[in-house]
């Protein structure tokens, strides 16, 4: 029914079916263009925000700034006044012809819609409206900045932000008709709010307002409450309450006003704008957010034709909207048990999509922003001892349960191992103990004493995704295992290499495929391999042993023993053969209505693919696949990436893979595979550079001859990320035939 209600939409809307069919093309911007430095002017916040919404990367153009809290910008939806319909999650569809509004926050690149709080609204000669319409001609963004230009109203909203603030620029034709509403009870899609209140403060020129948000994730816990507060350059020459909305009118042709949010407080929410924002333009904290964004970006300094300097750097970008600040500036932040605590030496952070981002985000942080890394680990023991088990994909206040599995595993013990301290006593006891069954909810504690008795899930006895879980429980076992080997607990290490080979449980023999397997060891194996996509559509429940793709794209999830995975295909040739042939069947489009049941780098569980014929013994197909991976399923169109960007997992992929190295994730190597870029530098946190050199690099010398650093040849494909701290020079010799 879902897919019904996606080709019923699409023809309800021109201006979207329109869209699809010229391919993501997008129209160039009237409205003048935001100010950029060196790094930001290669940045185009439009990739990812359209396309197919099947495909859709889920993303937003809205202003913030490097991994802060306020995400404010336009809320879209169809020219019927509706955005229910799940197109684009972040709140903004490229598609659609019309606006809600400006709202303060937004999940990037997720499946989810959540936040979309506090909505900010033109009105229309001194009236609230629903919606507006608007086109892309009259748009512009970059990062820290998002403006429109509306008709219908006659203004020109600009919008910037701090971590906590946003500060709006509204310009309007005439004199006397700056009015706009601020929606209390204002959430994204299908979501809804309660106990919203919004109050103007007279003697303080101010609005305070607070709303308890229930969206896709927030929804699921008990509610999160946010709360506002707003100063104006002026006063109101009139103020009053429309239901959930407060309508503000004011005298001149320009207004600017500030706002601030805080999830502990209307207090913390003023404190944050006056710390952060007050007494500054408009242009000065877009200035700031520009250079806050300059040094981000810089941490990477690539050389390279100019598209694949946007695509980068795009990317690059879409990896530091989340994780969420969720730290009011006094060091408040509401925890996992609903209180108000302080997070001391660190930024309490949220918004992690840990299924996804332990695959590359988390280990790009490691290199380039290991402050964030930091936080991140701090913030994922604070949930847990404040909630009682590690999270998966911990959103707002809360457990959201999406996905499955541990991946904070992946996320704690990759840290350890490339030198973070912490306190990993403690995270190896939160993981032993949810191994063993004896913390998490019910399904999750029942999940892995199954397990644990079976040595798999028997498709029989839990409610779905047997296999796929089964290997992800394998993987994250693995991480227990080298955690508790480097903390010198050996048999504690050797029990959990064991359990990492639970995967083996569930491969059958006959179709060399991981299959459901029953409670009395019988396999039944599935008669056709298109995704579990097609399960939630038509509400059937063929494939339900597998999470988002099919037994083609699991068949490779065994990140932590690739040597054990190529034994059960009986030779690296038989190996090397399907693994081929698994890559030689991606979907013909990028971003396609159906992935179809080959390599599908929009979704995470097989992204690491190419990279598995270096243990095979063949790095030219890894060097080849790989080049054909940043050549045909990234670019700067609206569809310019595969699937949802999770968080900028995908993008991820891109700046790991575009400068020649990939990590492997839950360890300290990464692999070696084939730069898309002439040269890198990249600025370590010791103090160190690391310069990437690439020689004779070209679209058809895409294979590596050699890879030396600091002289010395590397003995195989993988480097270690000490020795990439270490600084120096790395250096790819490239060629057009492999050696």
């Amino acid at each position: 029914m879902k897919l019904l209600r996606i080709i019923l939409s699409l023809f309800l809307s021109v201006e979207m079916l329109f869209s699809c069919l010229i391919g993501g093309y997008r129209l160039k911007s009237d409205v003048p263009e935001p100010q950029t430095g060196a790094y930001t002017k290669y940045v185009d916040p439009f990739v990812g925000t359209g396309g197919i919404p099947w495909a859709c990367a889920m993303l937003s153009p809205a202003a913030c700034v490097p991994f802060g809290s306020v995400r404010v910008g336009a809320d879209t939806c169809t020219a019927a006044g509706t955005a229910k319909i799940k197109m684009n999650t972040s709140g903004y569809y490229y598609e659609h012809s019309h606006l809600l509004g400006f709202s303060h926050g937004r999940l990037s690149g997720t499946g989810a819609r959540d936040y979309g709080m506090f909505r900010v609204m033109p009105c229309v000669k001194g009236e609230a409206v629903k919606s507006l319409p608007f086109s892309h001609d009259r748009e512009a963004a970059a990062p820290g900045y998002y403006g429109v230009s509306l008709p219908t109203a006659g203004v020109l909203c600009e919008m910037t932000a701090t971590a906590h603030c946003a500060a709006f620029r509204f310009t309007y034709d005439k004199t006397g008709e700056a009015a706009f509403s601020i929606d209390a009870a204002s959430c994204l899609g299908d979501g809804r709010v309660e106990n919203e209140t919004i109050e103007f403060l007279p003697e303080e020129n101010a609005l305070s307002a607070r709303a308890t948000l229930f969206g896709t994730f927030s929804g699921r816990y008990s509610g999160l409450t946010v709360y506002l507060y707003a100063t104006f350059d002026a006063a109101p020459t009139g103020t009053e309450r429309d239901g959930s909305k407060m309508v503000l009118r004011f005298d001149g042709k320009e207004l600017d006003f500030q706002t601030a949010i805080s999830f502990v407080s209307v207090e913390n929410a003023k404190e944050n704008l006056l710390a952060e924002a007050a007494g500054k333009s408009f242009d000065e904290v877009r200035n700031a957010a520009v250079d806050e964004w300059e040094r981000r970006l810089s941490s990477i300094r690539i050389d390279a034709d100019e598209e694949t300097k946007k695509i980068f750097y795009t990317a690059l970008y879409h990896t530091m909207i989340m994780p969420t600040d969720f730290t009011d500036v006094n060091g408040e932040y509401l925890g996992f048990d609903k209180a108000v605590h302080t997070a001391e030496g660190y930024t309490y952070r949220t918004d992690m999509s840990l299924w996804d981002t332990c695959r590359t985000t988390h280990s790009l942080y490691t290199l380039i922003a290991p402050d964030i890394q930091r936080d991140s680990i701090e913030s994922l023991l604070a949930m847990a001892d404040q909630g009682g088990v590690l999270p998966r994909w911990p959103m707002g206040g809360g457990y959201s349960g999406s996905m499955f599995g541990n991946p904070a595993n992946i996320v704690l013990t990759e840290s350890y191992l490339k030198g973070f301290d912490f306190e990993a006593e403690k995270a190896l006891d939160y993981m032993v103990r949810c191994a063993n069954g004896e913390i998490g909810d019910s399904d999750l504690k029942k999940e892995l004493t199954t397990l644990n008795e079976y040595g798999y899930l028997p498709d029989d006895v839990i409610d779905r995704y047997s296999v796929s879980k089964t290997l992800e429980f394998s993987w994250e076992n693995a991480a227990v295992s080298k955690l508790a080997a480097a903390l010198g607990k050996t048999q504690l290490a050797a029990d959990f290499a064991d359990r990492s080979l639970y995967y083996r449980n569930i491969w059958d023999s006959d179709s060399r495929y991981f299959m459901p397997r029953n409670a009395d060891g019988a396999f039944h194996p599935i008669t056709t391999r298109m995704t579990s996509f097609f399960d939630d559509i038509f509400g059937t429940r063929y494939f339900r042993a597998f999470c988002e793709g099919g037994a083609d794209q699991w068949r490779w999830s065994v990140q932590q023993d690739v040597s054990g995975l190529i034994e059960l295909f009986g030779s690296k040739e038989e190996f090397v053969a399907e693994l081929d042939k698994f890559m030689k069947n991606a979907s013909p489009r990028r971003a396609d209505l159906n992935p179809g049941t080959g390599y599908w780098i929009g979704n995470q569980h097989d992204i690491h693919t190419p990279y598995l014929f270096l243990e095979a013994g063949r790095p030219d197909l890894t060097q080849k696949w790989v080049r054909w991976t940043l050549k045909n399923r990234f670019s700067t169109d609206i569809n310019g990436l595969d699937g949802n960007d999770d968080g900028g997992t995908i993008s991820g992929w891109y700046v790991f893979s575009a400068i020649g190295f990939y990590p492997n994730a839950g360890t300290d190597e990464y692999y070696i595979g084939s730069p898309a870029v002439d040269g890198a530098t990249i600025t370590l946190e010791n103090g160190k550079t690391l310069t990437v050199t690439v020689r004779n690099n070209s679209s058809k010398n895409v294979y590596v001859r050699s890879v030396t650093l600091n002289g010395e040849l590397l003995n195989g494909f993988t480097v270690s990320h000490q020795a990439l701290l270490e600084g120096g020079e790395l250096v790819f010799e490239m060629a057009a035939k492999p050696e």
